[in-house]
């Protein structure tokens, strides 16, 4: 997918806001240039990305984050592109609810913590830090140094083992979804959609200890893979506020990884925060569709080049660890060499861009109010939209969001500081929760 920045002759415009709502006033001559307020704002604000996976491959001496890598995170880009905190993402893929299973995704879980701890404390310890407070966060980036923080995708390593969320936050892990795509043996997928059906109508028994766990030593509950249903359960459940660490809103996207009006309801009458995604298929699903459609016919062409099949990734899901990495990094090269034929595709369609995806972060804070909406890309596990595709072009979601008429205090909001503020009162609930 070609790169581009944001055209930057637009002009600011302005803006009043009432009860939430955006209503634009008509532009003068002495507007401000666009990317001059952008840039000063974005300089200024602490950005932060809830959501990066990462392949422990990239976390050897030889080959890791100090270096340009293909991938969408690492720290040339983020420097480049002024994002100042990455959530690197522990994930499991959803297996079989047995020993065999269990003690899999856990070897995988460690695998990738001590990918991070090695990241932060051998390869690039004047470079990034692990924080696991919002007073680490600030302080670590007062130093000039990027943020490393730790979230878990499923909670299927956590296997039957509840003393696993200590170990797990000890480790530094700050927020855990309780599933993925499948139901995990914590609580229903919202994949269950697909077919209707369910494994436990929510959160099972063993869900509710580990939420119980998790407020008592200050992990954040995410719902962004969860069921409706076991998001309401664990809404319920929780004694703390909740987030939806990538999601955007179902009202634009009829997609189940998105959340409906109702649940957004919920997430702010509980305090929490929807870190909006910036993923082609959750933001404007119809779109993407009809752009990728029209990208597959010059990768069928040059994959059969090269002798080889592009397959869907539900199929590419099912394989093994091994045959996965290999399709997916021939995959990769198909890309690479498809790019200077890209052009013949945008003639045809046009991919999701970041003015899709901010409509998502608008109708969130007019929905549920600028206090409970953030930021998030998935990068490395799918997300990224034209103008937003890898960190070095995180300037660009500021720039729409001063174009949209968003104020510096409003974008700081977006950017980390409701984020932030869900964590603190979660580890303040904790203490409370300690002593009694």
């Amino acid at each position: 997918m070609n790169k581009y920045l944001l055209l930057f002759s637009l002009i600011l415009l302005n803006v009043s806001c009432k009860n939430e709502k955006k209503e634009i006033v008509k532009p003068t001559e002495e507007t401000p240039n666009l990317l001059t307020i952008a840039t000063k704002i974005h300089e200024k604000v602490l950005t932060i990305d809830t959501h990066n996976d990462i392949n422990i491959k990239n976390f050897t001496d030889s080959l890791n984050y100090t270096q340009e890598l293909d991938n969408q995170v690492n720290l040339p880009k983020m420097k480049k592109g002024g994002l100042d905190v990455s959530w690197f993402i522990v994930y499991t893929g959803q297996g079989e609810l047995n020993k065999e299973g269990y003690d899999n995704a856990y070897k995988n879980a460690i695998s990738k913590f001590n990918a991070i701890h090695k990241l932060t404390n051998e390869l690039a310890p004047n470079e990034i830090e692990l924080a696991t407070t919002s007073k680490d966060v600030k302080e670590i980036h007062k130093k000039g140094k990027k943020v490393a923080m730790i979230g878990i995708e499923n909670g299927y390593p956590i296997g039957t083992d509840i003393s696993r969320v200590k170990e797990f936050y000890d480790l530094g892990a700050r927020y855990m979804s309780l599933s993925h795509n499948g139901h995990s043996q914590l609580c229903d997928s919202n994949t269950g959609e697909e077919d209707n059906i369910w494994l436990h109508n929510g959160v099972s028994k063993l869900g509710e200890k580990v939420i119980t766990e998790m407020n008592k030593w200050g992990m954040m509950i995410d719902v962004s893979h969860p069921s409706k249903e076991a998001m309401r359960d664990m809404i319920r459940l929780s004694k703390a506020p909740i987030i939806a660490s990538h999601s955007s809103a179902r009202a634009l996207c009829n997609h189940s990884r998105n959340l409906d009006d109702e649940q957004l309801q919920w997430l702010k009458q509980n305090g929490g925060v929807v870190q909006t995604v910036a993923f082609g298929t959750y933001v404007n699903s119809e779109k993407n569709k009809k752009f990728n459609d029209a990208t597959k016919s010059i990768l069928n062409e040059i994959a059969s080049d090269h002798n080889f099949k592009i397959i869907p990734w539900s199929d590419v899901r099912k394989m093994e660890k091994e045959a996965r990495e290999i399709y997916f990094n021939k995959y990769t090269e198909i890309r690479k060499l498809a790019k200077p034929r890209m052009k013949e595709v945008y003639n045809i369609a046009k991919p999701v861009d970041v003015s899709d995806f901010v409509n998502h972060i608008d109708y969130l804070v007019n929905k549920i109010g600028i206090n409970h909406v953030g930021i998030s890309s998935d990068f490395d596990g799918g997300g990224g939209v034209e103008g937003w595709n890898d960190a070095s072009e995180t300037l660009n979601v500021t720039i729409e969001l001063v174009k949209r008429g968003y104020t510096e205090e409003e974008i700081a909001k977006l950017w980390g500081e409701n984020l932030l503020r869900v964590l603190d009162e979660v580890q303040k609930i904790a203490k409370e929760i300690q002593q009694l």
